[in-house]
């Protein structure tokens, strides 16, 4: 349509035109939800593409949140509810954090994201007031993804001890708020950690975190995805072979191989500010500098970890009965 400056748009081509669906779901990328303006983050632009192998997480994942959130009818059909919450337990840098972004991008659900520390507060009665104004926001807004980050400093085992009377009162709130009175309707709950032995069993029994998700250490095959991720946008020279790299990367995770690739970089432009290329010997040195950050025994610890979560709540329950704690 030619439209002038100064002139009106006739009727003819007014009675020709018409709104369709397409064009509010184009309004709606433009206008933001004003009930989420205080806790709206931008929207996670992470993709499964963007994560290098974790087939089986990924697949965890998107059966726990996205498959209900686009498919709920289906849910319905089978008489399946689905997981209220998932917990991503694994060392650091084995890419929890960007999991969870890549569900609420593929899910295209609206995405909270909740730092465990930022919540709590010296005054008494705040702590539970954020985590109550967090989950009304969610339930106003659903569909949403809230992601708790670190959540075992918010979420620690409960002692009965004086001395920890606002973390109890936190961890009391969310266990309302996730398998209350009141339902979650389209909002699910996705935390992650690296200290999964010192959170209350009471949050692992199903109901609250139904889905425990070990993100593990990588593989060789998922290292050298990961490898060919961070080296994409490199120019490696002709005798870089990301499955050579892979085979030399044994206990690194994705943070350690990010770091890896990086510094490569950086030492071919140390020794020539115009270097063209990055060649493996640039590599060679960057593992050098770089050291995995999981061993052997790290690994087991956590692998052993998931056979201790279902039992660890009888155990509490049993040690704990002079006290009347049923979590």
């Amino acid at each position: 349509i030619e439209l002038q400056k100064d002139e009106p748009i006739s009727q003819d081509i007014l009675d020709k035109l018409f709104l369709r669906k397409e064009d509010f779901y184009e309004a709606l990328k433009v206008v933001r939800p004003s009930a989420l303006r205080e806790v709206l983050i931008e929207v996670p632009t992470t993709k499964w593409d963007d994560i290098g192998g974790l087939a089986d997480l990924k697949q965890n994942l998107q059966e726990a949140v996205e498959w209900p959130l686009k498919h709920p009818h289906n849910f319905t059909r089978m008489g399946i509810k689905p997981p209220k919450g998932i917990l991503l337990y694994g060392p650091p840098g084995t890419g929890k954090t960007l999991l969870a972004k890549a569900v609420a991008n593929e899910s295209k659900a609206n995405f909270i994201l909740v730092n465990g520390p930022e919540l709590l507060s010296k005054w008494v009665g705040d702590s539970e007031k954020a985590v109550r104004k967090i989950f009304e926001k969610a339930r106003q807004t659903s569909p949403t993804i809230i992601f708790f980050d670190e959540i075992d400093s918010i979420a620690h085992k409960r002692s009965g001890g004086e001395d920890n009377k606002a973390t109890e009162r936190v961890v009391n709130q969310l266990l309302t708020e996730i398998d209350g009175l009141e339902t979650l309707a389209n909002v699910v709950v996705i935390a992650a950690t690296n200290r999964p032995d010192i959170l209350d069993s009471a949050l692992l029994r199903p109901g609250r975190f139904d889905r425990i998700v070990y993100a593990g250490v990588p593989e060789e095959e998922t290292r050298r995805k990961i490898f060919e991720i961070h080296t994409k946008s490199m120019p490696l020279a002709n005798g870089v072979s990301t499955t050579v790299l892979a085979s030399k990367s044994e206990g690194y995770v994705g943070a350690d191989i990010e770091g890896v690739c990086r510094e490569a970089g950086t030492l071919a432009l140390r020794a020539n500010m115009d270097a063209k290329e990055v060649t493996m010997e640039n590599f060679d040195d960057a593992f050098k500098m770089v050291k995995p950050s999981v061993s052997k025994e790290i690994e087991e610890t956590y692998k052993k970890l998931s056979e201790q979560f279902r039992q660890a709540r009888g155990r509490e329950v049993k040690e704990r009965q002079e006290d009347s704690y049923f979590g």
